[in-house]
Parts: C-alpha cells; structure tokens; sequence
C-alpha cells in the first residue's frame, strides 16, 4: 500500500485516480511499471487503462487541502478513512509513505508512537503485521531541488516491495 498525502487538485481531483495528472504521478506510476507492480500506459487521464499489479494507493486526507498543506484538523478527520483502508486490507504486509503528513497519519491509524517511528526517508520499521517504509513525497519540489532522485525514490518502492512479497 502507498500512501500519499491527498488529492492534487488538478490530478486525482479530477480524474479519481491518486496521482493522476500531477507530476509526482509521472514519477509514481512509472517506478511502480518499472518494478512490475504496474502495467500499461500512464497519462493525464483516469481511464487511460494503466493497472495496479498487487499494490494500492490511497491519501492521508481525502480532499484536496488548501494550498496543499492541510491542517492538522484535516488530517485528524480523514484518519477514519486511512485507518478503515488499512483495516480492510489484511493481507497488506508493506506500507509505503510518501512525506511526513502521511507518515504521521499512519502511525497513528497504526496506533504507534511517532516519536519512536521518526519520519525518516527510506527508514523502515515492523509494526504487527505490517513494516512501514517511508519516502520523501514524489512531488516536482522534491524532485527539483534534489531533495529526492529517481534513484532514491525508485530504491525505496523497490524496499517496499521486497518487504511485501517476501512474507508470501
């Protein structure tokens, strides 16, 4: 499962697919093809035929946050729906965060301490059933100023993927 921080307002918004129409889904959706947990053809559009393989995608808030930083209020309401998505897929064995809202929010659907599960890129940690793996956000800021690469971003959902199926 990828967790994502919420809707981008002129992508997922629009089409109903998380990441879609946004350049951080550029980045996503082409990694996830590259590892094969992705097949067909990624583009702006939300029925442009492109398939999860073994892996899902969901947000930490559900509506598109003013100026893309939703408050602490937003996050806290859309928490039931993290944690019902979490609950609902019991066979899930891997958790990948993209940024520290979304990591945050799911230690916290996970009911674990943030403090002792620190935020950090590519850390990993086994919770239950479950090891969380987190990544700085796929975003264009990220990307641009070299906070996050192709290659790092490309390493950590490969992680993530070798903690998912090596349970299998």
């Amino acid at each position: 499962m990828i967790v994502g921080l919420a809707p981008g307002l002129h992508g997922a918004n629009r089409t109903g697919r998380p990441f879609t129409g946004d350049y951080a889904g550029v980045l996503l959706y082409g990694t996830l093809k590259k590892l094969g947990l992705a097949r067909g053809d990624y583009d702006e559009r939300g029925d442009n035929g492109l398939e999860l393989i073994d892996c899902a995608i969901t947000n930490a808030v559900r509506c598109v946050p003013p100026e893309n930083k939703p408050l602490p209020s937003e996050v806290n309401t859309c928490r039931q729906f993290l944690t019902a998505t979490i609950d609902g897929m019991p066979n899930v064995r891997a958790i990948l965060c993209l940024g520290k809202i979304a990591h945050d929010s799911v230690c916290t659907a996970l009911d674990v301490s943030r403090k002792e599960h620190a935020f950090t890129h590519g850390a990993a940690y086994a919770i239950d059933r479950v090891t969380l793996i987190s990544s700085y956000h796929c975003s264009r800021l990220n990307t641009n100023t070299g906070v996050l690469t192709a290659a790092m971003f490309e390493d950590v959902v490969a992680r993530a993927k070798q903690v998912a199926f090596a349970a299998l």
